[in-house]
């Protein structure tokens, strides 16, 4: 087999109808979208409708607040740091960093730090440098003989 020989199974690909063919297609003359009125013709914009009727969405009350400016922290759990550390992938004399979480493949890009929640085990004695953690998670830490530095002010969440 090569290359160019390689096809798709019998039946993979459904070719797309072409509406307004003519009326011996099946789908000709109106095109599948019945006789007159609105919708029937092109720029229709009509999804919130409700025939003059006050729309649902504009007749129940709007309730919350959304900060524009709120951080986005990368919330990692305890056991999985350690089961990075079991896996090679971080190194356990140097400080735990947005930046060395990055490197190891814990989280994915390093938006605005990083906050430890306090699932899991923790095993390894560990230097954290991070944007802040749960309290659950500081006890662990301290408890396995581990430090913690909170970056930017945020102390341990009160219960």
């Amino acid at each position: 087999m090569r290359l160019n020989e390689i096809r798709d199974n019998e039946g993979a690909v459904k070719e797309r109808m072409r509406v307004g063919r003519g009326i011996g297609s099946g789908k000709g003359k109106t095109g599948g979208r019945g006789v007159k009125g609105q919708k029937s013709r092109t720029g229709v914009a009509i999804k919130g409708f409700e025939g003059g009727q006050m729309p649902i969405h504009r007749r129940l009350p709007k309730r919350g607040f959304t900060p524009p400016n709120a951080k986005d922290y990368n919330e990692v759990n305890l056991g999985r740091i350690q089961i990075a550390i079991d896996a090679g992938k971080l190194d356990a004399s140097q400080p735990v960093t947005v930046e060395t979480l990055v490197a190891a493949g814990v989280v994915s890009k390093p938006r605005d730090g990083v906050r430890i929640l306090g699932q899991g085990e923790l095993k390894a004695k560990l230097a954290f440098e991070v944007a802040g953690t749960s309290k659950s998670a500081a006890e662990a830490i301290e408890k396995a003989g581990g430090s913690l530095k909170v970056l930017g002010g945020e102390a341990p969440a009160e219960a």
